[in-house]
């Protein structure tokens, strides 16, 4: 078994679901989870996080986290020594996110709320890994600006899932099949 999948059986959905869709946890489906947002998809979550290839001990950012899934996840893949900073701008959600994680025990995530107009966590650049839960309709440069050198980035863009590396300061974008998202907010 992989780590994505071994992550995906540690930190069950059914945990970051509202009361109204928990029965539908093990559903190979996006679920709503209010404010027009969804809990994507498991098998889009996980091949999102494999383009990732997240490493222990990287320091994450995850945009559009909503329930906290995503986070959890990638603070599960990223191990102790690790940190994952989920940022989500619906406040409902961003609480909702920060309630679902402290049920669970890790320490090195955190969820904050995101700053309306801005795109990630642009003082705190660069991350190792960036995963975006939200479509754009074209790739936010100020993202791709907050990876570090051979840092990834996963978004999808336009209906096409993008892997974005950074090598050398120039951005490497491959397309990985098509995809429908609720829409990135910017606010």
């Amino acid at each position: 078994m992989n780590r994505v999948s071994q992550a995906m059986k540690s930190v069950h959905r059914i945990g970051f679901l509202p009361d109204s869709c928990r029965e539908h946890w093990r559903v190979d489906a996006p679920l709503p989870i209010g404010h027009g947002q969804t809990n994507s998809q498991p098998s889009t979550v996980a091949n999102m996080l494999e383009l990732l290839d997240v490493r222990p001990g990287q320091r994450i950012l995850d945009v559009g986290t909503g329930s906290g899934w995503s986070t959890a996840l990638l603070a599960t893949l990223t191990g102790p020594d690790g940190t994952v900073t989920g940022t989500e701008l619906v406040p409902e959600l961003t609480a909702f996110g920060q309630r679902n994680l402290s049920a669970h025990d890790l320490p090195n995530a955190q969820i904050r709320q995101a700053v309306d107009g801005v795109f990630g966590l642009p003082d705190e650049a660069p991350f190792d890994r960036i995963l975006v839960s939200a479509e754009a309709p074209e790739l936010p440069t100020d993202l791709v600006a907050q990876l570090a050198d051979d840092g990834v980035l996963v978004i999808p863009v336009a209906g096409d899932m993008l892997r974005v590396r950074m090598v050398d300061g120039a951005a490497e974008t491959t397309r990985h099949g098509r995809y429908r998202f609720v829409p990135l907010l910017r606010g």
